[in-house]
């Protein structure tokens, strides 16, 4: 008798361990509008921090100074007439809220903003004829 239960039990545990390593094969990807894991994977193109929604690129290089928003598909910049972003910088001891708008081929905010390295961005882009987008970034 044990040696019939024997192969039956590692045939039972070895077929139910084949959809954990198939789930662990799309780790990663973005479905249905959640954040991507792979963000860290693409490369900045201006320098900044990646987040990808919705296979749409975005790229957001904080100075002192300005705080500019780059907005791809595909490596494909994405017309951004009639865009809009609003930003929130939340350090260890501030928050600001910053609005940015198109500038060219980015959306743009010029003005003094604290953005040391760990500095959380959390927002929302509308691009036109859209539904807002949550996006999130840590500065490096």
């Amino acid at each position: 008798m044990k040696t019939l239960l024997l192969p039956l039990l590692f045939a039972c545990l070895g077929a139910g361990s084949a959809p954990a390593v198939a789930a662990d094969n799309h780790k990663g990807h973005d479905h249905g509008g959640k954040a991507a894991s792979h963000s860290d994977q693409i490369k900045p193109a201006y320098g900044g921090v990646v987040t990808v929604v919705k296979d749409i690129n975005y790229e957001l290089v904080a100075k002192s100074d300005s705080l500019t928003l780059y907005v791809s598909d595909h490596g494909k910049p994405v017309d951004l007439k009639g865009a809009s972003a609003r930003l929130t910088l939340l350090s260890a001891s501030d928050k600001a809220d910053v609005t940015l708008g198109p500038v060219g081929e980015r959306l743009e905010a010029k003005g003094s903003f604290k953005v040391a390295p760990g500095t959380k961005v959390a927002g929302q882009v509308t691009l036109p004829g859209g539904a807002p987008t949550n996006v999130r970034f840590t500065l490096k």
